[in-house]
């Protein structure tokens, strides 16, 4: 008996089926050719501080990046150089002279590995945005006396809106 046309469609419905379905992986492997190659680009740009918690930096929307540096962390409580605690803030307080002298001697130690370019060495300073400014200005002068004239503070970047405005 001859088969209908509904009965020879639906025949080859039910062999399409099961049949064993294939995956192609060539646009898969494309994909992550792509994504690949995004992540060694671009993870070449970023350099990330390793921030304290106890340090709240202040915000800015500069795009220069940041270059490695000797890092001289700056908390309500400490002040730390490169992990190493140096002297509690309040010591910084009390000290009569322009120059904090254990931040000094820290400093002049970690110079003779830091090549000085002009006579300045690069320093990074992170210091919390509730930090008095005569706090700040001394730990800078120091820096500076020590041979670190070359200074930079740390920032958290923001983004900016297309008006020139930040957010």
């Amino acid at each position: 008996m001859k088969k209908s046309v509904r009965a020879l469609r639906m025949e080859r419905h039910h062999r399409r089926a099961n049949q064993q379905a294939k995956l192609s992986l060539v646009s898969l492997m494309d994909i992550f050719t792509i994504l690949v190659f995004f992540l060694i680009v671009n993870s070449s740009t970023v350099q990330v501080l390793d921030a304290n918690k106890n340090i709240d930096l202040p915000k800015a929307s500069k795009q220069a990046l940041a270059e490695e540096t000797l890092v001289l962390m700056v908390s309500n409580k400490a002040l730390i150089l490169q992990g190493q605690l140096i002297a509690d803030l309040n010591d910084l307080d009390n000290a009569s002279e322009e120059v904090f002298s254990p931040l000094e001697n820290a400093l002049k130690v970690h110079a003779e590995s830091i090549e000085a370019v002009d006579n300045m060495r690069p320093l990074t300073i992170m210091a919390d945005g509730k930090i008095a400014y005569h706090r700040l200005k001394k730990i800078m002068h120091t820096c500076q006396q020590a041979g670190f004239g070359d200074l930079s503070l740390a920032v958290e970047q923001v983004a900016e809106k297309s008006g020139g405005e930040q957010l």
